[in-house]
Parts: structure tokens; C-alpha cells; sequence
């Protein structure tokens, strides 16, 4: 049962962190710039220098293309996750799974890229990494139950229904 909390608690503040990063960084990439403030788009610009990545600073167009499914697709099961979490829906499982499966799948393909196109840092491969672990974990949290111990509460309420005697 710790662990469960531990790792939902680890997922909670990832799912806040990426939500933030998607909506403010990540959408950049397909909306146009004069909806952001020059702040955001300067820290998106010193970021693509800093770390040398190419993939943000010229915008492949798959690269685009996987921005539009972390918009559309992983940020809506982000926040979803984030309630389900703060408020322990048993549906957490089933978006943990949703989403760990989106992003790793986008992982594989961002990292397959870095790693042929022999263009990346050590700095890039970095910050992309931890978002492959980050999406095993969910998927191990939507795989494998967390349960209280003794067993599910439905098992728990068909125990203590009355018995018919029998004759």
C-alpha cells in the first residue's frame, strides 16, 4: 500500500509539472507565437539553445505532429489523472495506462530519432530520458493493482450480506 502512495504521489506531481509545461512550452510548438508573452517564448528559445535541441528549435514536422497528440490526447488524461489521483477514482488505473502508453510511444519515436540522427547532447538525451521512465511507470501503475490488503471492497460487501440457512 506504501508504495502505491509513493508512486501515485511521484505520477501527481509529474502530471502538474507536464500539464503546466504542455500548456505554456510545449503548445509553441503549434500555435502560433503571437498567443504567448515574449517571456514564455524566450524561455522556449533559451531552452532549444541551452540544451542543443534541435527537434524544438526546427520543428520536424513528426515532431509537430507528436506536440499535437501530447495537446490533444496525453494533456486532457493529465489533468484527468490528476483528479482521479487527489480524489482516489478507481479509474486512475485506466488514464495512468493511457497515458503511459501515449508517451512512451512518443518516447520510442523521439529517442529513436536523437539516437540515428547522431545530432544530439548528452544535455538533450538528459531531458528526454526521464519521460521514458515516467511513462513505464504509469503503465506499471495501470497494469498492477494497488490494493488495501485483504482484498476488494466489493469482495468485502459480498461477505457481509446475510447468509441463507440451510436446512
Amino acid at each position: 500500500m506504501g508504495l502505491c502512495k509513493l508512486v501515485d504521489a511521484l505520477l501527481f506531481l509529474y502530471f502538474l509539472f507536464i500539464t503546466i509545461a504542455s500548456v505554456l512550452i510545449d503548445a509553441q510548438t503549434s500555435i502560433p507565437s503571437q498567443f504567448f508573452p515574449e517571456t514564455l517564448i524566450e524561455l522556449k528559445s533559451w531552452y532549444a539553445r541551452e540544451f542543443g535541441d534541435y527537434l524544438v528549435s526546427e520543428k520536424p514536422h513528426f515532431f509537430v505532429g507528436l506536440i499535437n497528440v501530447e495537446l490533444i490526447v496525453q494533456l486532457p488524461v493529465a489533468i484527468a489523472t490528476i483528479y482521479g489521483i487527489l480524489a482516489r477514482k478507481s479509474w486512475v488505473r485506466t488514464t495512468c495506462l493511457i497515458y503511459g502508453v501515449s508517451t512512451l510511444s512518443t518516447m520510442i519515436v523521439i529517442l529513436t530519432e536523437l539516437i540515428k540522427s547522431k545530432r544530439a547532447s548528452e544535455k538533450m538525451f538528459m531531458v528526454y530520458w526521464p519521460f521514458l521512465g515516467v511513462a513505464v511507470l504509469a503503465v506499471l501503475r495501470g497494469l498492477v493493482p494497488c490494493s488495501g490488503g485483504g482484498g476488494s471492497a466489493a469482495s468485502a460487501r459480498r461477505s457481509a450480506a446475510p447468509r441463507k440457512k440451510r436446512a
